[in-house]
């Protein structure tokens, strides 16, 4: 039985790999995390015994290198600025190189729907044709590309696994944070609508011992996988379950493709998220099957577990703050050295 090895998160400091990292220390695994800042991975993973940091310079090989070193599996999770997705492709076919040279043995790559286009009929299997419409889509199939080409190649077995849209405790990059935010503090929530299409998004917490599991199952390898969520929900569901959770109405401030293009003109990620507005009017919706019928059955948190976990958090965030700003206005009970009383 071949041994389990050392797991590296390149691009670990995001929601994602916080989530993998959890994983993997809950199954006594060590692990290192890969970033460019220092004081940011310290600040999310020091705490952990079992967490290794390290940071990397993504445009140099030999830092690549230098990352990689002594580990078997990569997990692959670098994001570039929404404007700026023309850099996904070279700076994949670097890293692939600097993993390469330091002997890794697996890859996988956490990817999205956007390589696969509009959708023929949903759910989709893995064997949905890939035709991106979009530029960003265009980008990703190219890094995917990249990616596979590399299986069998030096030793190193590769694999992605494609996630829909995800929310969770905390996770500001989710469509759905605004509203869980809203709820918390009793203001009106900003959305990319349409918000009464159906639309799949996962509970990332549960992709993090899927992913586990993944860097020691060999047989993965060499291919794409789906990893779906719990089912189907429209947007506006999301804010009367989050919302009722507070005790209150909701309050939506709705933006669809109009309203992000106006907004565009002063803010360039309104601007990029135009061309990706297709993804809420015509969902891409997955079937994950093959991946179970591999792993066997996979824990998935349903929506209204979900919906109430995210909002406690957020509900406990806006609770620290006020405990914050009011300790920060507690005057000290030492008097000062002017004090007269």
């Amino acid at each position: 039985m071949q041994a389990i090895g050392k797991v590296g998160l390149f691009g670990a400091a995001g929601a994602a790999g916080q989530i993998i990292a959890t994983a993997l220390s809950a199954a006594g695994r060590d692990y290192r995390v890969v970033g460019r800042s220092r004081k940011s991975l310290e600040d999310a993973f020091g705490a952990d015994p079992h967490a290794e940091i390290a940071t990397w310079n993504p445009d140099d090989p030999e830092s690549i290198r230098a990352a990689a070193a002594g580990l078997q599996t990569v997990i692959y999770l670098v994001g570039v600025p929404y404007d700026r997705f023309a850099e996904h492709p070279p700076l994949m076919e670097r890293t692939l190189a600097g993993v390469t040279a330091a002997g890794v043995e697996r890859f996988i790559l956490i990817g999205t729907v956007y390589p696969y286009g509009r959708a023929r009929s949903n759910p989709i299997r893995e064997n949905h044709p890939r035709e991106p419409h979009t530029f960003k889509g265009q980008m990703r199939l190219a890094q995917e590309k990249l990616v596979l080409a590399a299986h069998g190649r030096n030793g190193l077995s590769t694999l992605v696994l494609r996630l829909p849209d995800f929310y969770g405790p905390g996770i500001e990059r989710s469509l759905l944070n605004g509203v869980f935010e809203g709820a918390a503090n009793g203001r009106r929530a900003q959305m990319v609508g349409p918000v009464d299409v159906p639309h799949e998004f996962i509970y990332l917490p549960d992709a993090g011992p899927v992913v586990e599991k993944l860097t020691r199952t060999p047989e993965a390898y060499g291919r794409w996988w789906h990893l779906a969520g719990a089912g189907t929900i429209t947007q506006r569901e999301v804010a009367r379950q989050a919302y009722a959770l507070a005790g209150r109405e909701p309050k939506l401030t709705v933006a669809g493709k109009t309203m992000l293009r106006v907004l565009g003109l002063f803010n360039p990620l309104m601007r990029e998220m135009v061309e990706m507005n297709y993804l809420m009017t015509e969902p891409v919706v997955m079937d994950d099957s093959a991946l179970r019928g591999l792993l066997g059955p996979i824990a998935k948190t349903s929506y209204e577990d979900g919906i109430r976990a995210s909002f406690e958090a957020a509900k406990n965030a806006v609770v620290n703050a006020k405990a914050g700003s009011a300790a920060s206005l507690t005057p000290s009970r030492r008097p000062a050295e002017n004090d007269r009383s």
